[in-house]
């Protein structure tokens, strides 16, 4: 029970709010070693970005390296400078498996670089949707791009909730 203010100079101090949380972005390197949320080859979970990924790998590597690099390279850039690798040097996958690789380290996956080369030499596509079904899973929207996501993030972890009042009213 609070104590009552007996009509003199002496106030109840209120008790402590506690401050809203910060906006959760992925975990960085120290956390405890993670795997993957999905297969390599669990691409039909997400069928809409099957097809895009197979037709045009480019537009999911260009999502995926936006939420990776947190907004740094855009979506266009990322997807642009594949592309013209793939068309002018056929060896787009040398730039690729670099976010296979930034996306592990994020979260703690294990692997190593050399075998998100190879992933990405041998099975691209599959590679990038088993990213973007990643990038899914920890709570993004490859497809709505860096700024979206994290104002979606704040907007969640924003809302506050009124403290709580010890006991009940007594007169």
């Amino acid at each position: 029970m609070a104590p009552r203010n007996s009509g003199g100079d002496s106030k109840v101090p209120p008790p402590p709010v506690a401050a809203p949380p910060s906006v959760a972005f992925p975990p960085e390197a120290s956390a405890p070693p993670a795997y993957w949320t999905t297969s390599l080859c669990g691409c039909f979970d997400n069928p809409s970005n099957c097809l895009i990924t197979c037709f045009c790998p480019c537009v999911t590597f260009g999502q995926n390296a936006e939420i990776i690099d947190k907004g740094s390279t855009s979506c266009a850039f990322a997807g642009a400078l594949c592309c013209l690798m793939f068309h002018f040097f056929c060896c787009s996958y040398c730039y690729t498996c670099t976010y296979r690789t930034k996306l592990r380290k994020l979260y703690s996956i294990p692997g190593s670089q050399c075998g998100d080369c190879c992933l990405h030499h041998w099975c691209g596509p599959c590679a990038l949707s088993q990213e973007y079904r990643e990038l899914q899973n920890r709570g993004f929207n490859p497809s709505i791009g860096w700024v979206a996501n994290a104002e979606r993030r704040t907007r969640q972890v924003g809302v506050m909730v009124p403290p709580l009042v010890p006991g009940s009213m007594n007169r």
